[in-house]
């Protein structure tokens, strides 16, 4: 009789659970919703969320803001979403780097796959390797002078553990470099690092670095990906610059805390369709040197875990040392 009686019990309690996640995804939104990005503002990811935010205030009916929480490779911003109530209001700016995060770093307070829900990428790019104007000509001129003396030459990226980071020690490795790492706050950051002389190289996203180069500031000395990029169409990739088999790019996407009620989900996933969509969000990314991707919540969760795959075996491979 007990046994019954607590059976019964524990699935009246589950079925209440299950009403009241019904009963909040009938509702939503019925308030403010956030994005969290864990880079500095003014940079890509920040300009990817602010994008995606405005467009998607309109489609949800309620204000979505951003909120910047920068450090760590964007791991602070992550912790954050990884912590917060299970009801869809507050969302992940996820970068290539929240994969990147799982491989690099020895401990962390959440997982990277299993504590998420992904939603929808939204954007895809290569990394751009650009110096000063009056600087090295090339890539292979950079290499050169680095090999002549070892360590000599330096590069700024978003951050100790971010993309942009392993991309340059990557470049290192593979071209028998020593190239010297300097971390900044982001991209904005890194990118003014270089302008004023304090580093040779930055490695960063087309968002930070284009309008420096369409100015005659900066020189792009090649592009990460595997074939050149429409926004750069005169810079070579890596491989065209003697280094073969190099190709790392990276994504934008948008996440939110796992267990998010599927209904929530899906709503979410509707609008950054319909957002991506848009003739105005799709210029305004374009503009920034990326190109539109939108995905299922599905293809999101494994390009997730094929990453983390993929950067242990590069970490490993080019001997970086793990946080």
């Amino acid at each position: 009789m007990k046994k019954r009686t607590l059976l019964g019990s524990l699935g009246a309690a589950l079925a209440s659970l299950a009403l009241a996640g019904t009963a909040v995804a009938q509702d939503y939104p019925s308030r403010t919703l956030k994005i969290v990005q864990g880079f500095a503002p003014g940079g890509n990811a920040d300009t990817i969320a602010r994008i995606m935010a405005q467009e998607m205030s309109k489609g949800l009916g309620k204000m979505v803001i951003v909120e910047a929480k920068p450090g760590a490779g964007g791991t602070i911003a992550s912790d954050i979403v990884a912590k917060a109530p299970p009801d869809g209001y507050t969302l992940l700016l996820m970068t290539g780097g929240h994969a990147v995060s799982a491989a690099l770093y020895k401990k962390l307070s959440f997982d990277p796959v299993e504590n998420f829900q992904p939603i929808s990428t939204v954007s895809v790019f290569p990394f751009v390797i650009a110096a000063r104007a009056d600087g090295d000509a090339s890539l292979q001129a950079l290499i050169q002078r680095d090999k002549a003396k070892s360590g000599s030459v330096s590069f700024s990226s978003a951050g100790i553990g971010s993309t942009q980071h392993l991309t340059g020690e990557l470049l290192s490795a593979s071209a028998g470099a020593k190239f010297l790492h300097v971390p900044y706050k982001g991209d904005a950051a890194a990118t003014m690092g270089l302008l004023g002389g304090e580093v040779d190289f930055v490695v960063a996203p087309p968002t930070a670095v284009l309008p420096h180069i369409r100015a005659g500031k900066l020189r792009a000395l090649a592009v990460t990906g595997a074939t050149r990029w429409k926004s750069l169409p005169d810079a070579p990739t890596v491989v065209e610059s003697g280094i073969a088999g190099f190709d790392v790019g990276s994504w934008l996407g948008i996440g939110t805390t796992a267990a998010v009620p599927q209904q929530v989900v899906s709503r979410l996933s509707s609008e950054i369709q319909r957002a991506l969509g848009t003739p105005e969000v799709r210029t305004a990314i374009e503009a920034a040197g990326s190109e539109v991707k939108g995905s299922t919540p599905e293809e999101l969760r494994t390009r997730i875990g094929d990453e983390v795959r993929r950067w242990n075996r590069v970490i490993t491979d080019a001997n970086i040392a793990r946080q």
